[in-house]
This record gives structure tokens, C-alpha cells and sequence, in this order.
């Protein structure tokens, strides 16, 4: 039940920003004043790195790399007039290239506008615009998007089929910071074979977003591709919607660029104050820290209660745990930070899982964002003095009161509507928060070496699938899994190889089990 002392927490606690619209809620989240005392000596410097960041800190040493997407949005903040430059012509040729492709001047060759825009990338360089284009994609866009974002064949043929008979009029974003991430250069490569298949000139068709002199980028500039939007360095993928990465297909869907970039440029003005209650990037990292003891014991279950935002929980899984999901801290000692994150949509999820958010183990919390517009005009009554939306903000209510009434912790962040203004500012919110944070628990929040780790035990595997392949070649007769790892001098990684092998076979590449499939020990493969 609510009480006289909740309501004056609720008030004490309540941040709202009068110029965005923005409330952040972190009333129901349990700390005390010892806590808040605790903290902030660490949230002072927490507030001091993130000025050394914006002036132009090395902030990932890993790479020797600035951090720098604030400047993105205030390119008069940029640490070097060089900066500030290639901030500023790199939006006006976004806006220069949007606006000729959708006047028709620049075309395919034999019809008279491009009608679509295939987007080809991964991790940071798909969920941004991903959730971009859910959340403000134009009911009559100039532009239909379609993404490929994973190196699934099964999945890329669906993409195509989709865009069908369109390919001759589809402009495709090759996004890539280096151009050697495998994912999208085999989207590439596949769009490329489709291209061909049905005679059309994929260069002439081709943008690629990417670092200058990057293998990408030559790539574009040797086969003649329409053009080459740059990608800072100083930019991570995770950071990168409001970079060139999420700019241009949100300019050519008809999204207005400049309202998202001013709601990020005025959420950070505010989240540079080194305040806690007039910081509201500040709460979101206190609230964090101590619902999970500064260690990340609980997860965030991210419930957007607008269909629009379905696709926020996703963007800020790679946001956060990519940033706070870290083996070792700055000096170098073993601590394993990170905060997990899912998430659906409200209220689908009163018929999903908020069961066990209420009833079941207490390892999470919640974070709630609310829009309070329900949508532009009014809303016919589905009962008497009740609209759809009133019942999607009883639910949103109801479900926050039944949790806090079960001792589980949320967070409530309204915004007044979805529209690139608010989107641009949400995104801010939450950048600052997870630096914020790293600060907080000591860990670099602008490296990802687990990734890196990934990427390069899948090149293993690729170059021991050649190396099996040439031996099957060589040999002629069958070998037993054994005998062909012994020869690859591989003889620990047999697993590994009948993997690899099953793979190949079930995709009639050439590979032949001999033998009891149910028991792979026993098996013995040749190449046809």
C-alpha cells in the first residue's frame, strides 16, 4: 500500500526536466541516506572522468582511442578543430546524399527512385537503427528499410525474397567500422550473388558507411560505388546511432536527424551537471549500483509500455552489457562486472512473465519507461470514461505497485511521446549512465575484449575446417574422427572437427559419415 512516507520519497527522489518532458522515478528503488553519503565521493569521480572523456581523454586504452559520441551532437565541445570539422561536414553530406536519392537524382538505372534501403550490419550497427526505425518510422516512409544483421543464409533469403522484384530499386548500406567484420562482409558478399543473378550492377546500387582507408571503404572506392559516408574511429558501435551509422538510413526513412541529435545535445547538458538529483543519468547509475550491490547481482528487466519502443530492451542489452560486462577492472584485478538485460513490451508481458517478476526469484528490476501520449488525436472509449490507453497506463500502475508490494525493486522513466526529439534524448540518458557506472565499479566501459576473444576463436575454427577438408581431399578413403585430427595435428579438438564435419554435411558440401550417426565416436568420414 501506498503511504504519506512513500509519496515524500517519491517526491524527494523525482527528477523532471522541464524542457524534454522527462520524469525519472527512482523512488521504489531501496538505498538510504548512509547509502547516498557513501556514494558520492565515487560519483564525483565518476562525473570527473566523463569531463576528461568529452575534453578528449584516451578513454579506451586497449585501442589508444578517444571516446568521443557526445561531440556527435555539439560539435562545438570537440577537442580539436579537425573534429569539429569532420562532425560537421559528415552531417551535411548526409543530409545532402538523403535528399538527392529522395529527389531522384541520384537513382538506379532503369527506374526512377530508389524505393528501398537494405541495411547490412551487426551488433551496434544494427540495433540502433533497428530500433530507430521501429520507433519512428514514418507510417508513408519515402524509404522502406530491411536489415540483414546476422550471417544466417536461411535468414538473408528471407530479406531478399521480401524485397523481391525490388532489388533493381534497393539502395544498400554496407555498414562497417573496419570492413573486416565477418557479418556483414558476408551479407555483402550474398547481396552481391543476388545482385548478379538478376544482372544488376550492385555498385552502382551501394553506399558503405565506414572508417576512411578502411578495406571497406577501398573496396567501394575501386568498384565505384555510389559513395563513402565516413565513420569516426573515436565512435564505438554500441555508441554509434547518432554517428553516420545510425544517421544515414534514418535520414533517407524521412526521420528528422537534427531533432534526434538536439534531444542528445540537451539530455547531455543536464547529465553534465555534477549533481545527483539534477543528474538523472546519475540516479539511473546510483539505482544500479545499489540495487545490485555494486556488483551486478540483479538484472534489469527493461518494460517499454509503447509498441513503438518493442525494440529498446534490445539496443540497451549491447549498450549495457557490452560496456559493464567485464572480466577485470582498471588495475587489472578479476571482478566480473556487468548487469544483465531483457526485456519485452508492456502490457504483453502481464501475460508473459511478470508472473514470476512478482512471485518468483528476486534477481532482477525493473526498469518501466511510460509515454504519456497514447497517440496523436483522440481515443474513441472502450468502455465507459476508459480509453485503450488509460488501461495500458492502469496496467503499467498496477503492475509497478504489485511488484514494490512484493519488495522488487523499478526505476520509471516518462517521456511525454515518442517522436526523434525524445528518442535522441533517451538515448543520451542512457549513454551517461552506463559511464556513470563503469566509473562506479572501476572497469573500462569502452572495450570489448570478450568479443574480440569470439571473433577470433570462430577464425580458428574456419581455418581448421580447411585444413580437414584438404586432408579428406588427399587421403581418398574414410578416416575415423581420430585418425583425421591426428593428421590436422589437432588431436584435442575432435569435437570441434565432428562439428565442423556434421555442418558440412548436412549442407552437401561434399562430406560422408560411415557409420552410426547416434554414436559419432564409432563414425568414419570421407570427401566426395
Amino acid at each position: 500500500m501506498e503511504s504519506k512516507a512513500l509519496w515524500q520519497r517519491y517526491i524527494d527522489w523525482l527528477y523532471y526536466h522541464e524542457g524534454l518532458g522527462f520524469y525519472v522515478d527512482i523512488s521504489r528503488i531501496k538505498f538510504d541516506d548512509s547509502f547516498v553519503e557513501t556514494i558520492k565521493p565515487k560519483l564525483e569521480k565518476a562525473f570527473q572522468d566523463m569531463d576528461a572523456l568529452e575534453k578528449g581523454a584516451i578513454a579506451n586504452p586497449d585501442e589508444n582511442r578517444m571516446v568521443g559520441h557526445y561531440w556527435l551532437r555539439d560539435a562545438d565541445i570537440a577537442p580539436t578543430p579537425e573534429i569539429k570539422q569532420e562532425i560537421v561536414q559528415t552531417l551535411e553530406q548526409i543530409e545532402t546524399f538523403a535528399k538527392k536519392v529522395h529527389s531522384g537524382e541520384i537513382k538506379p538505372a532503369n527506374v526512377p527512385k530508389f524505393t528501398d534501403i537494405l541495411s547490412i550490419g551487426i551488433g551496434g550497427s544494427a540495433l540502433g537503427p533497428q530500433f530507430v526505425a521501429e520507433a519512428l518510422g514514418l507510417d508513408d516512409p519515402p524509404m522502406e528499410i530491411h536489415f540483414i544483421d546476422n550471417t544466417d543464409p536461411a535468414g538473408i533469403d528471407r530479406v531478399l525474397h521480401k524485397l523481391g522484384d525490388r532489388l533493381n530499386s534497393t539502395l544498400v548500406i554496407v555498414i562497417s567500422k573496419s570492413g573486416g567484420t565477418p557479418e556483414p562482409r558476408n551479407g555483402m558478399m550474398e547481396v552481391k550473388a543476388a545482385f548478379a543473378s538478376k544482372n544488376l550492377n550492385f555498385a552502382s546500387q551501394a553506399v558503405a558507411t565506414t572508417t576512411p582507408n578502411s578495406k571497406l571503404g577501398q573496396i567501394a572506392k575501386s568498384e565505384g560505388w555510389i559513395d563513402v559516408i565516413p565513420m569516426a574511429d573515436w565512435v564505438g558501435g554500441r555508441t554509434s546511432e547518432l554517428s553516420s551509422v545510425g544517421l544515414l538510413p534514418a535520414a533517407l526513412q524521412g526521420i528528422d536527424i537534427r531533432a534526434m541529435l538536439a534531444g542528445a545535445k540537451e539530455m547531455d547538458a543536464v547529465t553534465r551537471k555534477h549533481e545527483i538529483k539534477g543528474n538523472p543519468s546519475a540516479l539511473l547509475a546510483l539505482s544500479w549500483y545499489a540495487v545490485g550491490n555494486g556488483h551486478g547481482e540483479k538484472d534489469m528487466v527493461v518494460l517499454p509500455y509503447k509498441d513503438s519502443l518493442l525494440l529498446f530492451s534490445r539496443y540497451l542489452q549491447q549498450l549495457v552489457m557490452e560496456s559493464l560486462g567485464k572480466e577485470k577492472d582498471l588495475d587489472g584485478n578479476v571482478v566480473n562486472q556487468g548487469i544483465a538485460v531483457y526485456g519485452n513490451k508492456g502490457s504483453t508481458d502481464q501475460h508473459a512473465y511478470v508472473q514470476q517478476l512478482r512471485d518468483g526469484v528476486s534477481n532482477f528490476f525493473v526498469t518501466f519507461i511510460e509515454v504519456l501520449e497514447d497517440r496523436q488525436g483522440t481515443s474513441p472509449e472502450v468502455e465507459a470514461g476508459v480509453t485503450a490507453g488509460d488501461y495500458l497506463s492502469g496496467f503499467l500502475q498496477g503492475t509497478r505497485q504489485a511488484l514494490y508490494e512484493n519488495e522488487r525493486d523499478s526505476i520509471t522513466v516518462t517521456i511525454p511521446k515518442v517522436n526523434p526529439y525524445n528518442v535522441g534524448a533517451l538515448i543520451a540518458l542512457y549513454e551517461r549512465a552506463v559511464g556513470f557506472y563503469g566509473s562506479l565499479v572501476n572497469i573500462n566501459a569502452y572495450h570489448q575484449p570478450g568479443v574480440e576473444a569470439g571473433k577470433k576463436a570462430a577464425a580458428t575454427v574456419l581455418e581448421l575446417q580447411q585444413q580437414v577438408i584438404n586432408i579428406l581431399k588427399q587421403e581418398g578413403t574414410p578416416l575415423s574422427l581420430e585418425e583425421l585430427a591426428e593428421k590436422a595435428g589437432a588431436a584435442d579438438k575432435i569435437e570441434t572437427i565432428y562439428k565442423i564435419l556434421r555442418h558440412l554435411a548436412t549442407n552437401q558440401e561434399g562430406i560422408v559419415f560411415h557409420g552410426n550417426l547416434g554414436q559419432p565416436a564409432s563414425l568414419a568420414v570421407s570427401y566426395t
